[in-house]
């Protein structure tokens, strides 16, 4: 681990964007949201105040550069974005041809990436890249992205990241990791990536005082966070709650909006479309073209359980019991992780309040 003062912060930025695009924190529309930035675009100096349905951006008095919490974005609308193309198709009356999306590009580095959504994108990489078939697009942008994580200083008030045990410290999947002390970053290599960017800059060696700030940071970010979930026997829990009185109680309260899929950053769920263009229909040459689209959808979209047949999750309250069981239950089965990570994403953007923390508790109320 070496040390780099704060002035200096610009140097690895123009390390990286030689190579990279450099997507970080930046404000838009009062909000800290992830986009390709510039060093100076980072919001230093900003604090979020952030409740039960509620987020709010104010100028604060916090000395450090990343003085905010985690915005409503993660790195999945970069690496699964909302929209993609998964391949286009010829038809004719003697052949069909396929071909594939220019999934290349400028590779992508992550700045400031709490420990929260390294747990996510180690489920990711489960989901896209675990299976018999991996996902190509993602595996193309994954491969060459670069990851510089960021110790927790300041958590969300609805973070519980500790009771999960998903940070608020970085332990590992980084190319780079970064701790912010008063006038320094503390900088450690995760990979021979990350190793190549730092023995480009000035660096100075860590001193024992430095070790002291870094562990008194993150005890004080342990005693701000506000949110907290009994994690013991969470599969358990939900399989012996199935039929609770408290999912009917969730589902009047619910509005089926999907905020809480589109902020999660471990939720994966999408549909696919084909679009036939109708310029290329020709009757008397039978051929065919258009393109099939990946698009993310929701457990909560009426539509997403419809099959031939009927909907086998025809209500608010089945939908809502499915996403709170793939969280805290099926992905534990499926890939040894968790499926929440703590971040309190769905609990800032859910405009009914509802707190999943409070839900789990409630469900150990048996009635």
């Amino acid at each position: 681990m070496k040390k780099l003062k704060k002035e200096h912060l610009r140097i690895l930025f123009g390390g990286l964007t030689e190579s990279h695009r450099v997507i970080g924190p930046k404000i838009e529309g009062g909000v800290v949201v992830l986009a390709e930035i510039a060093v100076h675009d980072i919001p230093a100096g900003f604090e979020d105040r952030q409740m039960a349905g509620s987020y709010r951006l104010v100028t604060g008095e916090r000395p450090e550069i990343f003085s905010f919490s985690a915005g409503p974005d993660s790195f999945k609308r970069f690496l699964h974005p909302p929209v993609s193309e998964m391949f286009a198709f010829k038809s004719s009356r003697t052949a069909i041809a396929i071909t594939a999306p220019d999934c290349q590009g400028k590779p992508l580095a992550f700045i400031g990436v709490r420990a929260c959504d390294i747990a996510a994108l180690k489920l990711y990489d489960k989901v896209f890249l675990g299976g018999a078939e991996k996902d190509q697009c993602y595996e193309s942008r994954r491969k060459d992205s670069l990851v510089i994580a960021l110790d927790c200083s300041y958590p969300g008030d609805n973070c519980f990241c500790h009771a999960m045990g998903t940070g608020p410290s970085v332990m590992d999947g980084f190319d780079i990791a970064l701790v912010e002390l008063d006038a320094s970053f503390l900088l450690e290599a995760g990979t021979i990536a990350g190793q190549r960017l730092l023995d480009v800059l000035s660096l100075e060696e860590v001193t024992e005082g430095d070790m002291k700030e870094r562990s008194s940071r993150t005890e004080r970010c342990l005693g701000m966070m506000k949110k907290s979930i009994r994690t013991e026997d969470l599969p358990g829990l939900i399989y012996r709650s199935l039929d609770h009185p408290r999912w009917m109680d969730i589902a009047e309260r619910d509005l089926e909006c999907g905020n809480c899929t589109q902020v999660c950053p471990t939720c994966f769920c999408h549909s696919h479309y084909d679009f036939v263009r109708l310029a290329g229909i020709s009757p008397r040459a039978r051929e065919v073209s258009g393109t099939r689209v990946r698009k993310w959808d929701s457990c909560f979209s009426r539509n997403f359980a419809r099959v031939h047949g009927g909907n086998f999750r025809p209500s608010r309250r089945a939908r809502y019991r499915q996403w709170m069981s793939h969280k805290l239950a099926y992905t534990f089965e499926q890939f040894g992780l968790p499926g929440c990570v703590g971040c309190g994403r769905c609990i800032t953007w859910c405009p009914a309040g509802i707190d999943i923390t409070r839900e789990v508790e409630a469900l150990r109320d048996v009635r």
